[in-house]
């Protein structure tokens, strides 16, 4: 027999288990037994396949060739010290890829499910991977199922199976017994499978198979083969990489040739274009975007943003729109009942005859209808608005465990964002009673009458509609209440019979008081060029008192748009007016979807938050996804980009600040990189062509090409956010990486560390210095310290932004500067590089005209400041 065929009972006794769960102790005994709720992952590379990959590359494996045939005809120092460079070089490589694994290791540690159990008749939650045989899991709507699990009870719950079975339609369960043993799996209805969503309802079950056991597990074999993703701006890098290796080729072909026709040995040129080649090729930016994207995302975490998706870090400074929820992203997400109106009158809650209050249908309906537990700790486990009910009820000395006994429920329908209501249905001593609560404007519409002093009366709309009115334009979240009796339940248990012709108890206003950090957040925003929108399921003058407060309206042309109005536009109707638009109230979150859109049509790049299971493909469709941490259901979270541990507003714009900054930090050691190398290749290209010997050998190209691109590149990572970058315009995501700007610099920069380089040659030749080539290996080694030091801003001044706000780039620098020095002056490592001690005449003058690609930049920058340049 299979699981579905199983009796609960019978399942209880087989599993060892019971309906309060497992000890403590047992889950702890099977989880060592079984061992850990989760599917086999391909595994990662070891630090062997690491290095070995460092050595894939093309020319690395051409120049470890040649440095074998260097020592093979006797030149054994070079070939020693090619094939070190090139292992350190691999040693490298392996480190910072092994960094920014554990980076994203880290990251999805984080990002694990959550389930919720009973474990010694206790509420746990715990992570999804403790999971054992024999627990009892809780559902509900919006969680993702983490085990295979057998129903023992279930209320209008529905799954959507779509992920395992390929079948779109949501699935109702029960938890009744299936007798056929070879039903598809699409067919056992008693049974939720893992990795499916809960779209509706609630649930219990005991969990049947974990891991690889699971339905799930059994084909996990397919996920394996799951290719990397790769970032836009890697793509734009691999492809620019191409172009240039073409160019690289077709200069080394042309120096290989003018070495040969000047008489140089075929070997020294061989090496000497093969090594020109590597160090000119940046074949390793692609990894270094990685690593800046991976530690970036880590940095992310200590200001609250989880980040799913890589490339989310890299998009992140391109946002124009945030489309964000109203409570507890803008608010507090700490509801407190300010107001009620009750018995024809509106009144504050200290205002209230407490007794009278207590004993009323309007406060049983708030205690029972209210699924808030309190927890041992003094916490509340539930959503918000139902915990200000639950605090109500308990100022007013109500105990709901108390009325719970006295009317148990037997049913509800759960809240849904199209009925914007739930109710509960109640058992009494005389027969049934059903309590519905929902929003003011659509639960008056199906109530008839109204309760007044345990009366029932005529319904006046306008009274409670002015009642409502009153309150949300004080900013007050408002909640209806309403109910009916019964002597026998409808047949059929639905919206239609239950939530028609009520009898309305009473209104209660609660307030959710903005965050404090939300003005200054929405302030930083539209400085930034951004846009920010509020999305919210509240009436509209709750919205705008609320958005008038932290700035998101502002003035008359500010639109605040009602879902009825969003409703009965077309789509080209809503596309033209979208730009207007700063507030969406009574909005259902399948809605989102056509913000989305409209925005996108419009040419902007929209970042959209959600907490539930309908917000998915909304998060889905927009540029960024952000999921609620603390309160977004798991369907939620997979579907997002980014996740928001707080839930706070202020967290997305502190992700797009570190976004704009890790992007313009990639691009600093791009331009830094790139004008290097091209200062490099200009330099031995020409040399020949002006009647110059090589001045270069092999090894000091590739040892510049180390030190350079090494310490000093990778602390650009750590460069601070410059002044002004929440004061800039978002960067479009198509944006090319060389931008006119960059493009300037490299040429101009480049061709000055060439300039410099071959006039040094030149005139230290001329004067017979024999020093020279040392001179010019050391020249182009330091002009790059320059330069690095000078690049860390495209615009201020190094002495602005102080010597030491980046320590990382300043040891880096200092210990490239000794290393080179180590190069020239230790005698040993002197034979190796063939280089000579330099005097202390000719090394200050060494670092005076070195000094000359630092004053360039610095004044490249001055022009940038004054307009004069771009």
């Amino acid at each position: 027999m299979v699981s579905h065929q199983y009796s609960i009972e019978e399942l209880f006794e087989l599993l060892d288990t019971s309906a309060n769960g497992l000890t403590q102790a047992q889950a702890d005994e099977r989880l060592a037994r079984h061992g850990a709720n989760e599917l086999i992952e391909k595994q990662g590379k070891s630090l062997l396949g690491m290095f070995l990959d460092q050595f894939k590359d093309f020319m690395i494996i051409v120049l470890l060739l040649a440095a074998i045939i260097s020592g093979v005809l006797g030149d054994v120092v070079d070939s020693i010290a090619i094939v070190v460079i090139v292992i350190i070089n691999a040693v490298i490589g392996v480190y910072q890829e092994f960094k920014a694994e554990k980076a994203m290791a880290a990251l999805r540690k984080m990002a694990a499910q959550t389930a919720t159990v009973l474990r010694d008749s206790n509420v746990f939650e715990i992570p999804a991977r403790e999971i054992v045989l024999g627990d009892v899991v809780i559902l509900e709507a919006g969680r993702v199922v983490p085990a295979d699990i057998r129903l023992t009870f279930a209320s209008q719950l529905y799954a959507d199976e779509a992920a395992l079975t390929g079948e779109s339609v949501t699935v109702e369960k029960h938890t009744t017994t299936i007798a056929d043993e070879l039903i598809p799996l699409g067919d056992r209805h008693n049974m939720v499978f893992k990795g499916t969503n809960i779209s509706a309802g609630r649930g219990t079950g005991v969990v049947v198979a974990t891991g690889m056991n699971t339905e799930l597990g059994k084909i996990a074999g397919l996920l394996q083969d799951e290719e990397e993703v790769k970032t836009p701006l890697q793509k734009r890098l691999k492809d620019f990489g191409r172009k240039l290796a073409g160019v690289i080729m077709i200069v080394c072909i042309v120096v290989f040739a003018v070495g040969l026709l000047r008489g140089e040995e075929t070997l020294l040129m061989f090496l000497t274009t093969i090594s020109l080649a590597v160090a000119a090729i940046p074949e390793a930016l692609p990894a270094v975007v990685t690593i800046a994207l991976s530690l970036s995302a880590k940095r992310m975490i200590t200001r609250h943003a989880l980040i799913r998706k890589l490339p989310a870090v890299e998009t992140l400074g391109s946002v124009t729109y945030i489309c964000s929820d109203k409570t507890g992203t803008l608010t507090q997400q700490n509801m407190t009942a300010q107001q009620v109106y009750w018995n024809n009158l509106l009144l504050h809650i200290e205002d209230i005859a407490t007794p009278t209050f207590a004993s009323s249908d309007f406060a049983t309906a708030l205690a029972v209808s209210n699924d808030v537990a309190l927890n041992s700790d003094g916490t509340f486990s539930g959503e918000q608005t139902e915990v200000g009910l639950y605090k109500l009820c308990a100022t007013v000395g109500l105990n709901k465990q108390t009325l719970e006994h006295q009317f148990p429920r037997v049913a509800e329908l759960p809240f849904d964002s199209v009925r914007k209501c739930m109710t509960t249905i109640h058992k009494t001593a005389s027969g049934f009673v059903s309590f519905t609560k929902g929003a003011p404007d659509l639960l008056i519409a199906q109530c008839s009458t109204v309760a007044v002093n345990s009366e029932v009366l005529a319904l006046d709309r306008t009274a409670l509609l002015q009642a409502n009115e009153s309150m949300a334009s004080n900013g007050l979240r408002v909640m209806a209440v309403a109910m009916q009796h019964w002597d026998v339940l409808p047949p059929e248990l639905n919206a239609e019979t239950l939530e028609r012709n009520c009898t309305l108890l009473g209104l209660v206003g609660l307030i959710d008081p903005p965050r404090p950090e939300a003005k200054e957040a929405v302030a930083l925003c539209k400085q930034a060029g951004i846009i920010p929108v509020m999305i919210t399921g509240d009436h509209p003058l709750t919205a705008t008192a609320i958005a008038k407060h932290i700035g998101i309206v502002e003035s008359d042309n500010d639109i605040v748009l009602h879902a009825g109005e969003l409703e009965q536009m077309q789509q080209d109707e809503l596309t033209r007016k979208v730009d207007a638009i700063r507030v969406y109230a009574r909005v259902a979150p399948e809605q989102k979807l056509r913000i989305v859109k409209a925005l996108q049509e419009r040419g902007h790049f929209v970042a959209m938050t959600g907490d539930g299971v309908n917000d998915a493909p909304a998060l889905k469709r927009s540029d960024i996804g952000i999921a609620m941490g603390i309160n977004g259901t798991d369907v939620s979270k997979e579907a997002a980009d980014m996740i928001l541990v707080d839930d706070n507003f202020a967290t997305i714009v502190n992700a797009i600040h570190e976004g704009r900054r890790v992007f313009d930090n990639i691009s600093k050691f791009i331009k830094y990189s790139i004008t290097g190398n091209t200062g490099k290749v200009l330099t031995i290209f020409l040399a020949p062509l002006f009647g110059l010997p090589m001045p270069l050998i092999p090894i000091q190209i590739l040892w510049i090409n180390l030190v350079t691109d090494g310490l000093p590149g990778l602390a650009l990572a750590a460069e601070p956010a410059e002044t002004d970058i929440m004061k800039r315009k978002p960067r479009h995501p198509t944006q090319p990486i060389f931008t006119k700007g960059m493009a300037w610099h490299i040429v101009f920069i480049g061709t000055l560390l060439c300039g410099i380089a071959i006039v040094t040659q030149s005139v230290l030749i001329k004067h017979q210095n024999p020093h020279w080539q040392t001179i010019v290996f050391t020249l182009l080694c330091f002009s790059q310290m320059g330069q690095v030091l000078a690049v860390r801003s495209g615009r201020d001044s190094i002495f602005t932004l102080g010597l030491f706000s980046n320590t990382s780039l300043v040891w880096a620098i200092v210990s490239t500067i000794v290393l080179q020095l180590c190069t020239i002056y230790i005698p040993f490592i002197q034979g190796i590089f063939h280089t000579q001690a330099l005097t202390w005449q000719e090394l200050i003058g060494t670092m005076a005209v070195s000094s000359l690609v630092f004053i360039a930049v610095e004044i490249e920058k001055m022009f940038r400041r004054k307009g004069l340049i771009r």
